[in-house]
Protein backbone atom coordinates (compact mmCIF):
# COMPACT_ATOMS: atom_id res chain seq x y z
CA UNK A 1 0.00 0.00 0.00
CA UNK A 2 1.66 3.21 -0.82
CA UNK A 3 2.04 5.64 1.63
CA UNK A 4 -0.40 8.71 1.52
CA UNK A 5 -0.34 11.60 3.17
CA UNK A 6 -2.24 14.13 4.20
CA UNK A 7 -3.71 16.68 1.73
CA UNK A 8 -2.88 20.19 2.65
CA UNK A 9 -6.17 22.15 2.48
CA UNK A 10 -7.10 19.86 5.45
CA UNK A 11 -3.98 20.12 7.45
CA UNK A 12 -4.85 23.48 9.75
CA UNK A 13 -8.26 23.89 9.29
CA UNK A 14 -11.68 23.68 11.30
CA UNK A 15 -13.68 21.57 9.23
CA UNK A 16 -17.27 21.43 8.72
CA UNK A 17 -19.02 18.71 7.61
CA UNK A 18 -18.92 18.27 4.17
CA UNK A 19 -15.28 19.07 4.76
CA UNK A 20 -14.73 16.44 7.05
CA UNK A 21 -16.30 13.61 4.66
CA UNK A 22 -13.98 14.82 1.73
CA UNK A 23 -11.00 14.94 4.35
CA UNK A 24 -12.01 11.29 5.38
CA UNK A 25 -12.73 10.57 1.50
CA UNK A 26 -9.44 12.01 0.26
CA UNK A 27 -7.09 10.79 2.84
CA UNK A 28 -8.39 7.45 3.33
CA UNK A 29 -8.24 4.55 0.67
CA UNK A 30 -11.89 4.08 -0.27
CA UNK A 31 -13.22 0.39 -1.80
CA UNK A 32 -16.11 2.35 -2.93
CA UNK A 33 -14.06 4.93 -4.90
CA UNK A 34 -11.08 3.27 -6.26
CA UNK A 35 -11.66 -0.56 -5.33
CA UNK A 36 -8.65 -2.59 -5.11
CA UNK A 37 -6.40 -0.18 -3.98
CA UNK A 38 -8.11 0.46 -0.90
CA UNK A 39 -8.26 -3.01 0.45
CA UNK A 40 -5.95 -3.48 2.88
CA UNK A 41 -5.00 -7.45 4.37
CA UNK A 42 -4.86 -7.75 7.73
CA UNK A 43 -6.22 -6.65 11.42
CA UNK A 44 -3.05 -4.96 12.42
CA UNK A 45 -4.85 -1.04 12.32
CA UNK A 46 -8.21 -2.45 13.51
CA UNK A 47 -6.44 -3.72 16.80
CA UNK A 48 -4.33 -0.74 17.26
CA UNK A 49 -7.16 1.64 16.61
CA UNK A 50 -9.31 -0.28 19.01
CA UNK A 51 -6.55 -0.21 21.65
CA UNK A 52 -6.69 3.58 21.66
CA UNK A 53 -10.32 3.82 21.94
CA UNK A 54 -10.50 1.89 24.98
CA UNK A 55 -11.95 -1.39 22.77
CA UNK A 56 -15.29 0.19 22.48
CA UNK A 57 -17.04 -3.19 20.87
CA UNK A 58 -16.68 -4.77 24.55
CA UNK A 59 -18.98 -2.54 25.67
CA UNK A 60 -22.43 -4.26 23.82
CA UNK A 61 -23.63 -6.95 22.13
CA UNK A 62 -23.13 -7.52 18.63
CA UNK A 63 -24.46 -10.04 15.68
CA UNK A 64 -22.19 -10.08 12.83
CA UNK A 65 -23.23 -10.53 9.60
CA UNK A 66 -21.38 -11.78 6.83
CA UNK A 67 -22.26 -13.12 3.09
CA UNK A 68 -21.65 -12.62 -0.43
CA UNK A 69 -25.72 -10.79 -0.65
CA UNK A 70 -28.69 -10.31 1.42
CA UNK A 71 -26.13 -8.94 4.26
CA UNK A 72 -27.70 -5.74 4.35
CA UNK A 73 -31.26 -6.48 4.30
CA UNK A 74 -30.83 -9.10 6.98
CA UNK A 75 -28.75 -6.74 8.90
CA UNK A 76 -31.36 -4.02 8.94
CA UNK A 77 -34.38 -6.20 9.39
CA UNK A 78 -32.91 -7.58 12.41
CA UNK A 79 -32.35 -4.45 13.75
CA UNK A 80 -35.90 -3.68 13.04
CA UNK A 81 -36.98 -6.70 15.54
CA UNK A 82 -34.49 -5.49 18.01
CA UNK A 83 -35.95 -2.35 17.91
CA UNK A 84 -39.25 -3.41 17.54
CA UNK A 85 -38.33 -5.24 20.91
CA UNK A 86 -37.63 -2.10 22.59
CA UNK A 87 -33.73 -2.22 22.64
CA UNK A 88 -31.54 0.44 21.51
CA UNK A 89 -29.87 -1.17 18.67
CA UNK A 90 -26.65 0.16 16.10
CA UNK A 91 -26.75 -0.66 12.98
CA UNK A 92 -23.19 -0.64 11.14
CA UNK A 93 -23.43 -0.84 7.10
CA UNK A 94 -22.14 -0.19 4.01
CA UNK A 95 -21.55 1.15 1.54
CA UNK A 96 -23.64 4.03 1.67
CA UNK A 97 -26.21 5.44 -0.91
CA UNK A 98 -26.08 9.77 -0.52
CA UNK A 99 -24.68 10.25 2.66
CA UNK A 100 -21.89 8.95 4.90
CA UNK A 101 -23.89 8.66 8.33
CA UNK A 102 -26.02 5.64 6.83
CA UNK A 103 -23.15 3.63 7.33
CA UNK A 104 -23.75 3.88 11.71
CA UNK A 105 -27.12 4.11 12.98
CA UNK A 106 -28.44 3.69 16.34
CA UNK A 107 -32.31 2.95 16.09
CA UNK A 108 -32.73 4.04 12.60
CA UNK A 109 -31.25 7.56 13.16
CA UNK A 110 -27.59 8.46 11.48
CA UNK A 111 -24.39 9.25 13.56
CA UNK A 112 -24.75 13.17 14.33
CA UNK A 113 -22.54 15.11 11.64
CA UNK A 114 -21.27 16.84 14.52
CA UNK A 115 -19.74 13.72 16.05
CA UNK A 116 -17.78 13.18 12.73
CA UNK A 117 -16.50 16.23 12.80
CA UNK A 118 -15.01 16.32 16.25
CA UNK A 119 -13.91 12.31 15.64
CA UNK A 120 -11.86 13.64 12.93
CA UNK A 121 -10.50 16.55 14.28
CA UNK A 122 -9.72 15.43 17.88
CA UNK A 123 -8.35 12.20 16.46
CA UNK A 124 -6.46 12.49 13.52
CA UNK A 125 -3.03 13.25 15.27
CA UNK A 126 -3.24 9.44 16.51
CA UNK A 127 -5.03 7.75 12.77
CA UNK A 128 -2.94 10.00 10.10
CA UNK A 129 0.51 8.43 10.85
CA UNK A 130 -1.37 4.69 10.83
CA UNK A 131 -2.68 5.49 7.45
CA UNK A 132 -5.60 3.54 7.92
CA UNK A 133 -8.33 2.64 5.00
CA UNK A 134 -11.49 4.44 4.89
CA UNK A 135 -13.23 1.41 6.22
CA UNK A 136 -10.76 0.85 9.48
CA UNK A 137 -11.40 4.07 10.21
CA UNK A 138 -15.43 4.24 9.78
CA UNK A 139 -15.06 0.76 11.74
CA UNK A 140 -13.49 2.10 14.77
CA UNK A 141 -15.76 5.40 14.80
CA UNK A 142 -18.98 3.29 14.50
CA UNK A 143 -17.47 0.98 17.52
CA UNK A 144 -16.87 3.97 19.69
CA UNK A 145 -20.38 5.92 18.84
CA UNK A 146 -21.93 2.85 19.84
CA UNK A 147 -20.19 2.37 23.34
CA UNK A 148 -20.82 6.07 24.02
CA UNK A 149 -24.27 5.90 23.05
CA UNK A 150 -25.19 2.65 25.19
CA UNK A 151 -26.56 0.30 22.62
CA UNK A 152 -27.73 -2.81 24.01
CA UNK A 153 -27.08 -4.26 20.37
CA UNK A 154 -25.17 -3.64 17.79
CA UNK A 155 -25.79 -5.69 14.28
CA UNK A 156 -22.31 -5.10 12.17
CA UNK A 157 -22.27 -6.00 8.36
CA UNK A 158 -18.91 -7.61 7.34
CA UNK A 159 -17.62 -5.12 4.38
CA UNK A 160 -15.44 -7.62 2.79
CA UNK A 161 -14.71 -11.27 3.06
CA UNK A 162 -14.72 -12.36 6.60
CA UNK A 163 -11.66 -13.55 8.43
CA UNK A 164 -9.60 -10.39 7.41
CA UNK A 165 -12.44 -7.79 7.36
CA UNK A 166 -11.82 -5.11 10.15
CA UNK A 167 -15.32 -5.93 11.85
CA UNK A 168 -13.69 -9.27 12.52
CA UNK A 169 -12.57 -7.81 16.07
CA UNK A 170 -15.31 -8.35 17.62
CA UNK A 171 -16.65 -11.75 19.40
CA UNK A 172 -20.39 -11.71 18.90
CA UNK A 173 -23.42 -13.08 20.08
CA UNK A 174 -24.56 -14.76 17.24
CA UNK A 175 -22.72 -15.00 13.51
CA UNK A 176 -24.36 -14.95 10.56
CA UNK A 177 -23.55 -15.60 7.05
CA UNK A 178 -25.89 -15.31 4.69
CA UNK A 179 -24.86 -17.17 0.96
CA UNK A 180 -22.05 -17.40 -1.16
CA UNK A 181 -21.45 -16.85 -4.72
CA UNK A 182 -18.21 -15.88 -6.91
CA UNK A 183 -17.65 -12.04 -6.01
CA UNK A 184 -14.59 -10.27 -5.28
CA UNK A 185 -12.25 -13.10 -6.53
CA UNK A 186 -9.73 -10.79 -6.49
CA UNK A 187 -9.50 -10.68 -2.82
CA UNK A 188 -11.34 -13.78 -1.42
CA UNK A 189 -10.58 -16.58 -4.22
CA UNK A 190 -11.78 -18.01 -7.15
CA UNK A 191 -13.53 -20.90 -6.13
CA UNK A 192 -16.56 -21.21 -4.06
CA UNK A 193 -14.35 -23.07 -1.41
CA UNK A 194 -12.39 -20.24 -0.62
CA UNK A 195 -14.76 -17.83 -0.98
CA UNK A 196 -16.89 -19.81 1.77
CA UNK A 197 -13.41 -20.47 4.06
CA UNK A 198 -12.63 -16.27 4.00
CA UNK A 199 -16.35 -15.76 5.00
CA UNK A 200 -16.27 -18.14 7.60
CA UNK A 201 -13.71 -16.26 9.17
CA UNK A 202 -15.83 -14.51 11.33
CA UNK A 203 -17.15 -18.07 13.57
CA UNK A 204 -15.84 -17.33 16.85
CA UNK A 205 -15.10 -20.15 19.59
CA UNK A 206 -18.51 -21.31 21.25
CA UNK A 207 -20.43 -18.72 19.40
CA UNK A 208 -23.99 -20.37 17.62
CA UNK A 209 -23.79 -19.24 13.34
CA UNK A 210 -26.69 -19.59 11.31
CA UNK A 211 -25.92 -20.31 7.72
CA UNK A 212 -28.64 -18.77 5.34
CA UNK A 213 -28.22 -21.14 1.98
CA UNK A 214 -25.65 -23.37 1.04
CA UNK A 215 -24.17 -25.39 -1.60
CA UNK A 216 -22.44 -28.69 -2.05
CA UNK A 217 -18.83 -26.60 -2.04
CA UNK A 218 -19.75 -24.61 1.04
CA UNK A 219 -21.51 -26.85 3.15
CA UNK A 220 -18.76 -28.75 4.34
CA UNK A 221 -16.55 -25.36 5.03
CA UNK A 222 -18.89 -24.15 7.23
CA UNK A 223 -19.24 -27.35 8.84
CA UNK A 224 -15.30 -28.20 9.53
CA UNK A 225 -15.01 -24.29 10.40
CA UNK A 226 -17.85 -24.75 13.18
CA UNK A 227 -16.69 -27.90 14.84
CA UNK A 228 -13.23 -26.56 14.84
CA UNK A 229 -14.57 -23.66 16.71
CA UNK A 230 -17.02 -25.73 19.23
CA UNK A 231 -19.77 -23.43 17.53
CA UNK A 232 -23.28 -24.18 17.46
CA UNK A 233 -24.44 -24.65 13.77
CA UNK A 234 -27.61 -23.73 12.26
CA UNK A 235 -28.88 -24.08 8.15
CA UNK A 236 -31.47 -21.91 7.78
CA UNK A 237 -32.88 -24.39 4.96
CA UNK A 238 -33.35 -26.88 7.97
CA UNK A 239 -35.22 -24.30 9.82
CA UNK A 240 -39.04 -24.55 10.12
CA UNK A 241 -40.64 -21.04 9.47
CA UNK A 242 -43.94 -22.28 9.37
CA UNK A 243 -44.76 -20.79 12.10
CA UNK A 244 -44.07 -17.50 11.09
CA UNK A 245 -46.23 -17.97 7.53
CA UNK A 246 -48.13 -14.92 8.18
CA UNK A 247 -45.61 -12.29 8.59
CA UNK A 248 -45.54 -9.79 6.07
CA UNK A 249 -42.38 -8.32 4.94
CA UNK A 250 -41.64 -4.95 3.69
CA UNK A 251 -38.72 -5.61 1.62
CA UNK A 252 -40.60 -7.46 -1.84
CA UNK A 253 -37.76 -8.50 -4.07
CA UNK A 254 -37.85 -11.91 -4.82
CA UNK A 255 -34.49 -13.11 -3.46
CA UNK A 256 -35.71 -11.53 -0.06
CA UNK A 257 -37.93 -15.21 0.80
CA UNK A 258 -33.79 -16.54 1.14
CA UNK A 259 -33.32 -13.64 3.47
CA UNK A 260 -36.50 -13.96 5.43
CA UNK A 261 -35.98 -17.44 5.79
CA UNK A 262 -31.93 -16.55 7.19
CA UNK A 263 -33.33 -13.77 9.30
CA UNK A 264 -36.35 -16.12 11.31
CA UNK A 265 -33.89 -18.78 11.48
CA UNK A 266 -31.18 -16.07 13.10
CA UNK A 267 -33.93 -14.88 15.63
CA UNK A 268 -35.11 -18.33 16.85
CA UNK A 269 -31.40 -18.84 17.61
CA UNK A 270 -31.34 -15.41 19.45
CA UNK A 271 -34.54 -16.06 21.08
CA UNK A 272 -33.76 -19.58 22.32
CA UNK A 273 -30.52 -18.43 24.30
CA UNK A 274 -30.24 -14.77 24.49
CA UNK A 275 -33.29 -12.60 23.64
CA UNK A 276 -36.91 -12.49 24.81
CA UNK A 277 -38.30 -11.59 21.30
CA UNK A 278 -42.55 -11.78 21.15
CA UNK A 279 -44.48 -12.54 17.82
CA UNK A 280 -45.40 -9.09 17.86
CA UNK A 281 -42.08 -7.68 17.75
CA UNK A 282 -40.81 -9.95 15.18
CA UNK A 283 -44.06 -9.13 13.13
CA UNK A 284 -43.37 -5.29 13.67
CA UNK A 285 -39.36 -4.86 12.28
CA UNK A 286 -40.50 -7.30 9.20
CA UNK A 287 -43.50 -5.06 8.40
CA UNK A 288 -41.69 -1.75 8.89
CA UNK A 289 -37.97 -2.30 8.18
CA UNK A 290 -37.35 0.74 6.28
CA UNK A 291 -39.25 2.97 8.35
CA UNK A 292 -37.40 1.62 12.03
CA UNK A 293 -33.76 1.43 9.87
CA UNK A 294 -33.49 3.65 7.03
CA UNK A 295 -32.95 1.11 4.87
CA UNK A 296 -33.46 1.80 1.24
CA UNK A 297 -32.83 1.09 -2.43
CA UNK A 298 -34.01 -2.74 -2.16
CA UNK A 299 -36.48 -3.43 -4.75
CA UNK A 300 -37.92 0.62 -3.36
CA UNK A 301 -40.79 1.45 -5.66
CA UNK A 302 -40.42 5.02 -6.13
CA UNK A 303 -43.20 5.78 -7.88
CA UNK A 304 -46.54 4.33 -9.34
CA UNK A 305 -47.27 5.89 -13.18
CA UNK A 306 -45.02 4.45 -14.40
CA UNK A 307 -44.15 2.65 -11.86
CA UNK A 308 -40.75 3.15 -11.22
CA UNK A 309 -38.30 0.65 -9.04
CA UNK A 310 -34.69 0.91 -8.05
CA UNK A 311 -32.55 -2.25 -6.33
CA UNK A 312 -29.08 -2.39 -5.25
CA UNK A 313 -28.50 -5.89 -6.45
CA UNK A 314 -24.84 -5.54 -8.09
CA UNK A 315 -23.35 -9.49 -8.96
CA UNK A 316 -24.47 -12.34 -10.59
CA UNK A 317 -25.82 -13.60 -7.06
CA UNK A 318 -28.32 -10.64 -6.98
CA UNK A 319 -29.74 -10.76 -10.68
CA UNK A 320 -30.30 -14.54 -10.78
CA UNK A 321 -33.46 -13.38 -8.23
CA UNK A 322 -33.40 -9.73 -9.97
CA UNK A 323 -33.82 -10.65 -13.53
CA UNK A 324 -36.73 -13.25 -13.32
CA UNK A 325 -38.61 -10.68 -11.32
CA UNK A 326 -37.85 -8.05 -13.55
CA UNK A 327 -38.86 -10.33 -16.96
CA UNK A 328 -41.88 -10.89 -14.94
CA UNK A 329 -43.40 -7.58 -14.54
CA UNK A 330 -46.91 -6.94 -16.27
CA UNK A 331 -46.51 -3.65 -18.50
CA UNK A 332 -46.93 -2.41 -21.59
CA UNK A 333 -42.67 -1.60 -22.01
CA UNK A 334 -40.22 -2.42 -20.00
CA UNK A 335 -37.24 0.16 -19.44
CA UNK A 336 -34.03 -0.10 -17.74
CA UNK A 337 -31.73 2.02 -16.48
CA UNK A 338 -27.96 0.03 -16.35
CA UNK A 339 -24.82 0.21 -15.79
CA UNK A 340 -21.91 -1.89 -13.30
CA UNK A 341 -18.33 -1.51 -11.74
CA UNK A 342 -15.45 -2.96 -13.15
CA UNK A 343 -14.50 -5.81 -10.56
CA UNK A 344 -18.19 -7.40 -11.65
CA UNK A 345 -19.29 -10.32 -14.44
CA UNK A 346 -21.23 -7.92 -16.53
CA UNK A 347 -21.34 -10.51 -19.44
CA UNK A 348 -23.05 -13.28 -17.03
CA UNK A 349 -25.42 -10.63 -15.58
CA UNK A 350 -26.18 -9.74 -19.11
CA UNK A 351 -26.74 -12.71 -20.71
CA UNK A 352 -29.79 -12.93 -17.61
CA UNK A 353 -31.43 -9.55 -18.69
CA UNK A 354 -34.78 -9.70 -20.78
CA UNK A 355 -33.91 -9.05 -24.39
CA UNK A 356 -37.61 -7.51 -25.10
CA UNK A 357 -36.90 -4.73 -22.78
CA UNK A 358 -35.62 -1.00 -23.81
CA UNK A 359 -32.33 -0.29 -22.44
CA UNK A 360 -30.64 3.38 -21.25
CA UNK A 361 -27.00 2.07 -20.97
CA UNK A 362 -25.00 4.59 -18.03
CA UNK A 363 -22.21 5.06 -15.78
CA UNK A 364 -22.32 5.46 -12.15
CA UNK A 365 -20.04 8.77 -10.76
CA UNK A 366 -17.37 6.62 -9.85
CA UNK A 367 -13.94 5.57 -11.42
CA UNK A 368 -15.12 2.11 -10.91
CA UNK A 369 -17.82 2.04 -13.60
CA UNK A 370 -17.60 0.53 -16.15
CA UNK A 371 -17.59 3.31 -18.82
CA UNK A 372 -20.95 3.83 -20.63
CA UNK A 373 -19.28 2.89 -24.23
CA UNK A 374 -18.57 -0.49 -23.18
CA UNK A 375 -21.62 -1.65 -21.54
CA UNK A 376 -23.66 -0.28 -24.29
CA UNK A 377 -20.95 -2.31 -26.09
CA UNK A 378 -21.12 -5.57 -24.17
CA UNK A 379 -25.49 -4.82 -24.64
CA UNK A 380 -24.71 -5.34 -28.03
CA UNK A 381 -23.03 -8.03 -28.33
CA UNK A 382 -26.13 -9.65 -25.87
CA UNK A 383 -28.62 -8.51 -28.31
CA UNK A 384 -29.61 -6.06 -25.90
CA UNK A 385 -31.07 -2.79 -27.46
CA UNK A 386 -30.72 0.86 -25.58
CA UNK A 387 -28.75 4.08 -25.52
CA UNK A 388 -26.34 5.88 -24.49
CA UNK A 389 -26.50 8.39 -21.67
CA UNK A 390 -23.60 9.81 -19.32
CA UNK A 391 -24.94 9.77 -16.28
CA UNK A 392 -27.76 8.37 -13.88
CA UNK A 393 -29.61 11.61 -14.12
CA UNK A 394 -30.02 11.87 -17.73
CA UNK A 395 -30.41 8.26 -18.33
CA UNK A 396 -33.65 8.27 -15.93
CA UNK A 397 -34.35 11.94 -17.91
CA UNK A 398 -34.78 9.76 -21.41
CA UNK A 399 -36.18 6.09 -19.39
CA UNK A 400 -39.39 8.49 -18.05
CA UNK A 401 -40.05 10.97 -20.65
CA UNK A 402 -40.05 7.97 -23.14
CA UNK A 403 -42.47 5.85 -21.11
CA UNK A 404 -46.15 5.72 -21.05
CA UNK A 405 -47.85 5.66 -17.55
CA UNK A 406 -48.54 1.38 -18.17
CA UNK A 407 -44.23 0.76 -18.66
CA UNK A 408 -42.40 -0.22 -15.72
CA UNK A 409 -39.02 1.58 -15.18
CA UNK A 410 -36.01 -0.56 -13.08
CA UNK A 411 -32.60 1.63 -12.48
CA UNK A 412 -29.96 -0.38 -10.94
CA UNK A 413 -27.22 -2.84 -11.80
CA UNK A 414 -25.16 -1.00 -9.30
CA UNK A 415 -25.20 0.24 -5.39
CA UNK A 416 -23.86 3.16 -7.58
CA UNK A 417 -25.94 3.62 -9.97
CA UNK A 418 -28.64 3.51 -7.15
CA UNK A 419 -26.68 5.90 -5.10
CA UNK A 420 -26.26 8.48 -8.07
CA UNK A 421 -30.36 7.90 -8.69
CA UNK A 422 -31.33 8.37 -4.86
CA UNK A 423 -29.14 11.81 -4.85
CA UNK A 424 -30.93 13.45 -7.90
Amino acid sequence: MPHIEPINRFKHLSMNYQQTTAYLFSVTPVFEKIGAGAYKEGLENSWALDKHFGHPHRQFRSIHVAGTNGKGSCSHTIAAVLQAAGYRVGLYTSPHLVDFRERIRINGECIPEQYVIDFVEQERAFFEPLHPSFFELTTAMAFKYFAEQHVDYAVVEVGLGGRLDCTNIITPVLSIITNISLDHTQFLGNTLERIASEKAGIIKPHVPVVVGETLPETRPVFAVKAHDMNSPLYFAEEFDAAPFAGIDFELKGDYQQKNRQTILCALHCLSSSILNLSPSSIADGFAHVCELTGLVGRWQKIQERPLVVCDTGHNVGGWQYLAPQIAQQRCRQLRIVFGMVDDKDIDAVMEMLPQHAVYYWTQANTHRAIPVASVAEKGKHHQLAGTLHYSVAEAYAHALKEADDDDFIFVGGSSYVVADFLAM
